[in-house]
């Protein structure tokens, strides 16, 4: 990867991750279910991609899709889940966890963050849906978390960017604000150059047909909006070459 600038690939297969790999990401975001946002991987999926990849894996500790307003049950499963990512090998832990008013709920992230040390910890886009950012901002640093992951409160990091060249400012270094959502080999270099970031966030993936030669397709495993039964979203090396190729220029 690019001197100062650092790509991290959140991925939810071996495959991904090797991929991420070959294709020069510096770091992995290890999640099940992309399709919900990212949810905790399984125990079995964080143990066999360690023994695949070399670069550090952050695994994600998320109990469910949906909003971030977590239940006392739901916490006791996040706990539990950094007791065994941790002794499973993750390099680093990702959560978020917000008050019913939109505010980081420092309370639950301060015990959520004693149990993960001594690893680093990074709250993920939970961010993007606080009430105030920059009060957020000021709450993560006070409560010890080494990153933020955040779109700049948008829909994406691209149209996100006056709010991340912000809180770059006010980080004054004090936090790694790491862009993500929506960047592709598209958007990268403004995204870069408009915000002062020195980190980001992609999952630069592809469709992958299935192997299946025989398939029924009058049958859906899951809801309604659920992906295709036959096709697979794996990250793709070209996609990751092409970002990590750009960021180089930019330094």
């Amino acid at each position: 990867m690019a001197p100062g600038i650092l790509m991290e690939v959140c991925v939810d297969s071996v495959e991904s991750a090797i991929s991420a790999e070959r294709g020069g990401a510096s770091r992995i975001e290890l999640c099940s279910s992309l399709v919900e946002g990212g949810i905790t991987p399984s125990i079995g999926l964080l143990q066999v991609v360690k023994q695949y990849v070399k670069i550090p894996v952050f695994a994600i500790v998320r109990p469910r899709g949906g909003d971030f307003l977590y239940t006392d049950s739901e916490i006791e499963v996040m706990k539990a889940d950094i007791k065994m990512a941790k002794a499973s090998g993750a390099n680093g832990i990702v959560f978020g966890v917000l008050t019913e008013d939109g505010r980081v709920n420092c309370e639950v992230c301060m015990d959520l963050i004693a149990e993960s040390r001594p690893l680093p910890v990074t709250f993920h886009r939970a961010f993007d849906m606080v009430h105030d950012p920059s009060t957020a901002l000021e709450c993560l640093i006070s409560l010890g978390f080494d990153r933020v992951l955040t779109s700049g409160c948008d829909s994406t990091a691209l149209e996100g960017l006056p709010t991340l060249k912000h809180l770059v400012e006010q980080a004054k270094q004090r936090i790694i604000v790491v862009a993500g959502g929506g960047i592709t080999e598209r958007n990268l270099q403004r995204i870069l150059e408009g915000s002062g970031i020195c980190e980001f966030h992609c999952s630069a993936r592809s469709s992958r047909d299935s192997l299946m030669k025989f398939r029924n397709n009058s049958v859906s495993m899951g809801a309604s909006l659920s992906p295709p039964e036959y096709s697979v979203k794996v990250a793709d090396i070209c996609k990751i070459r092409m970002l990590n190729a750009i960021a180089k220029d930019i330094v």
